[in-house]
């Protein structure tokens, strides 16, 4: 945790003061822990400190011990009541293989009495009506007594296989991207707003559009099969990307951003487990 603090903060000084303790203690601790691990897990300059390679997916597992740790008391105050029984969700599928569902793999683990049901729909649906204790929203929130909780914010990019930019070439200006094959979902259309992150303007553009499907998995499987270019949200995109089976084309311009929270229906003190999901679905999304 003390190194935790050093790497959030950029600073042995700083961790010092929010931790409570000097200066020295902080250096002697971060220096013990690599002595014991056997690696530099911290870089230091004279203008601060910053993470090794290794100290990075040592920082990631920290802060997820941290938010245990933060939700210790809260577990002593609920001493004998383990959370039983079934945990309902709704998501959007943007979210459901790299932030859900690992989510509800770690909160399964610490909470092994859940039953998760997992309700994947790009459309919103009511918590009460459809007796789910949690959503996962995107976009502006419906005017409700439920409490939202922000996570962070999805922006829509445009992408589209390697296959098929070598068969169509590379789109670089808005004219050229309009001529291209776009596969649309059924919440996007033809008229777009996109921002020019050059110039930071907005433009209303049209697009082609060839094919349109009601969920963001039917359009991105369409796409990885090489038929067009997919505006997705950045947090689907981005282990495509990193893999290379997609390319993120025009990425000076991007489609609409949608702010994400989850919501819950509890006014007073929530479940301590529905405090936990909502922690790991931030932590996941974060660091897609």
């Amino acid at each position: 945790m003390v190194f935790a603090a050093v790497a959030e903060k950029g600073s042995f000084t700083r961790a010092a003061e929010t931790l409570g303790i000097t200066k020295s203690a902080v250096s002697q601790q971060v220096s013990q822990l690599e002595k014991e691990l056997g690696i530099r897990v911290l870089n230091r300059t004279t203008r601060g400190v910053s993470l090794t390679a290794l100290g990075e997916k040592l920082l990631r597992r920290c802060q997820l011990l941290q938010d245990q740790v933060n939700l210790a008391f809260t577990d002593i105050v609920n001493a004998g009541v383990d959370p039983q029984g079934r945990f309902a969700v709704t998501f959007p599928h943007a979210l459901e293989a790299n932030v859900v569902i690992p989510a509800i793999e770690q909160l399964c683990v610490e909470y092994p009495g859940l039953e998760p049901e997992l309700v994947v729909s790009d459309k919103t649906l009511d918590l009460v009506d459809s007796k789910l204790d949690v959503a996962i929203h995107a976009g502006d929130l419906p005017d409700s007594s439920y409490r939202a909780l922000p996570v962070g914010t999805m922006t829509e990019i445009f992408c589209a296989t390697p296959l098929y930019l070598q068969r169509t070439g590379i789109p670089k200006t808005v004219e050229e991207l309009c001529q291209h094959r776009w596969i649309a979902t059924s919440w996007q259309q033809q008229k777009l707003s996109i921002l020019q992150l050059d110039s930071n303007e907005r433009l209303t553009i049209k697009l082609s559009q060839f094919a349109q499907t009601n969920t963001l998995t039917c359009a991105l499987e369409m796409a990885l099969r090489h038929m067009g270019i997919v505006l997705l949200p950045d947090v689907a995109a981005r282990p495509l990307l990193k893999t290379g089976e997609l390319v993120h084309i025009v990425d000076r311009m991007t489609g609409p951003r949608w702010p994400v929270y989850t919501l819950h229906a509890y006014q007073g003190d929530k479940p301590v487990h529905v405090t936990r999901f909502h922690q790991l679905v931030g932590r996941f999304f974060t660091e897609l």
